[in-house]
């Protein structure tokens, strides 16, 4: 139990958060059901993404799957084309994993306790407890970062959250707050309140029900709460793609290595230490070209570079187009030639979308 007497506020939080939630919460197509599968497939596509980004892919997963054995019998490459965009692949390789195994070891009938649900692949506390509380209405807190957030600020919590400490303490005060009669009513509250009007920045402090007592607005620390004690060092990477044309075809590869974008599409890539624009020395570097004359290919044009932030890794690429000879048989390499128009078919990383996007390029879909 949570000592009343170092949080005061431990009944008026819930109070004023409920009073707020009446009138404030966000109609959404997962809120309000009890379909354990659909608030699951919300809960996972809605992990490091926002609600906006988010919406429609729930939207095409429910249309395409809408039940889980649909989900479990679809071909990987089909549900990560469908994910396209939303990055953090592996949370569309865990989620059809978890439908298969569903089907296959529980019969198709989702796990209706917490401990079950999270035993689930790609299911962590936050997600288990999401959808013990939405769907069976089971008496477990949500602790995400909106969660983190509100509570800090509110409780005026100065433990880095990212410390064991803090994910202990957190945990304890947000069951502690938790309505058991009306568990799913509390946690979309708080969620919503987090992501809505105590946002990380330009949090609505003027108009917000819970002014009077916060601790982060009453002693003007809003800004710096919560704490985190780690920063994320990213590394840079630089990838040079090979555009091979060989006259409406073109060679691609799945990537199979445990590494990022792992089963999505590609073009042949060759990563160097840093950003080479001689193409001569790029080529230099590609296995597959010890085999081809020169005259075997004439180089196209080199794009203008491309980067995406990953997590922990800024990605740097330049695509490099050449035009083949006919009859050239790269298949041997592990290449895949497709006609160009079928590009779209398969997924690719977001930067490899973004150059087939680019209008102004040489390859033409």
């Amino acid at each position: 139990m949570i000592d009343s007497t170092a949080f005061p506020d431990i009944h008026f939080f819930p109070s004023k958060l409920l009073e707020w939630y009446a009138g404030s919460h966000r109609p959404l197509p997962w809120k309000g059901i009890r379909n354990a599968y659909q608030i699951w497939l919300s809960e996972i596509i809605l992990q490091q993404t926002r609600v906006e980004q988010g919406l429609p892919y729930y939207n095409r997963f429910v249309e395409r799957f809408p039940k889980v054995q649909d989900l479990a019998k679809a071909e990987e490459d089909e549900v990560l084309k469908l994910w396209e965009g939303l990055g953090y692949y592996s949370r569309a390789r865990n989620m059809h994993a978890a439908a298969k195994y569903i089907v296959e070891q529980l019969q198709g009938q989702f796990p209706d306790a917490y401990e079950d649900i999270l035993s689930l692949k790609g299911v962590g506390p936050y997600t288990a407890a999401a959808i013990a509380s939405f769907a069976y209405d089971l008496p477990h807190a949500v602790v995400d970062g909106n969660v983190y957030r509100v509570l800090a600020r509110f409780f005026g919590i100065d433990l880095p959250i990212d410390s064991t400490a803090a994910k202990k303490r957190f945990g304890s005060l947000a069951q502690q707050l938790l309505d058991e009669e009306d568990p799913a009513r509390y946690n979309q509250a708080i969620m919503d309140f987090g992501a809505t009007h105590c946002k990380p920045k330009k949090p609505l402090c003027d108009i917000c029900l819970l002014n009077t007592r916060c601790k982060a607005f009453l002693t003007d620390s809003v800004t710096t709460l919560p704490i985190k004690s780690k920063r994320i060092q990213r590394r840079t990477r630089f990838f040079h793609y090979l555009i091979l044309n060989q006259d409406a075809d073109v060679w691609i590869q799945k990537r199979t290595e445990k590494d990022i974008w792992k089963n999505l599409y590609e073009f042949p890539m060759i990563e160097m230490d840093q950003s080479q624009r001689l193409v001569e020395t790029v080529l230099q570097e590609a296995s597959f070209f010890e085999l081809l004359p020169q005259s075997a290919y004439e180089i196209q044009k080199i794009s203008p570079a491309y980067q995406q932030l990953l997590t922990h890794q800024k990605i740097v690429a330049v695509f490099i187009e050449l035009k083949l000879n006919k009859g050239l048989d790269l298949n041997s390499f592990g290449l895949k030639k497709i006609d160009r128009k079928n590009l779209s078919k398969f997924a690719f990383p977001k930067l490899i979308d973004c150059y087939l996007k680019d209008k102004s390029l040489y390859l033409n879909l």
